[in-house]
């Protein structure tokens, strides 16, 4: 049975919600999954005066952490084309684990929320992807064998390079069927990945 975080970062709940859908996936291909997220960085006030999500449940990861995990799968909403500042910060405690190379081998995916159609999903997943690579984990994307992805009759996240959602400007659109179908199916894809290599 593989091991796998679902590592993210949520100022709204979305990411939080695909989190969910993600860890479910693996937990139906078998995983044994954790959900865990990464500090908040943004002082409380101006947190509650931005109407971010403050009552996640999921308990704060320690980059020492990583290494107890057969794949990762990393989460966080898109800021400017990449990833948010939370997540960044995270990966720049990851120093030690990169000079006694603990993450090599290890599977790692993305995923993504943005607010709009076009906002820089794709290039946030490739920044995440990165992060991921120069630990040396064996990334993987959301396959077209998720036939979601070709889906015209609406507009939906999901990209080749991971999962994601589209949220509205004002945050108002929540994660639809689709996307967290997609989710769900990145979650089961990891899984599978990650019990094929352990073998």
């Amino acid at each position: 049975m593989s091991k796998i975080l679902v590592l993210y970062y949520s100022s709204y709940g979305h990411i939080e919600t695909m989190a969910g859908a993600i860890a479910e996936g693996a937990r139906t291909a078998g995983a044994d999954v954790d959900i865990k997220r990464v500090p908040e960085l943004v002082p409380e006030e101006v947190a509650k005066s931005s109407h971010f999500k403050l009552d996640q449940s999921a308990p704060i990861a320690e980059p020492d952490e990583l290494v107890n995990y057969d794949a990762i799968i990393v989460g966080t909403g898109t800021r400017y084309g990449r990833m948010s500042a939370q997540m960044a910060n995270f990966f720049d405690r990851t120093g030690g684990l990169w000079a006694k190379g603990a993450l090599i081998g290890k599977v790692g995916a993305a995923f993504t929320s943005t607010a709009s159609q076009h906002g820089g999903q794709e290039t946030t997943l490739l920044s995440i992807l990165t992060n991921l690579m120069h630990h040396g984990l064996v990334v993987t994307g959301l396959p077209y064998s998720f036939q979601g992805q070709l889906r015209l009759d609406e507009v939906s996240g999901g990209t080749p390079y991971g999962a994601s959602t589209l949220a509205g400007a004002d945050g108002s659109r929540q994660v639809s069927q689709n996307e967290l179908d997609g989710a769900r199916f990145l979650g089961a894809h990891v899984a599978a990945l990650a019990t094929k290599l352990a073998a």
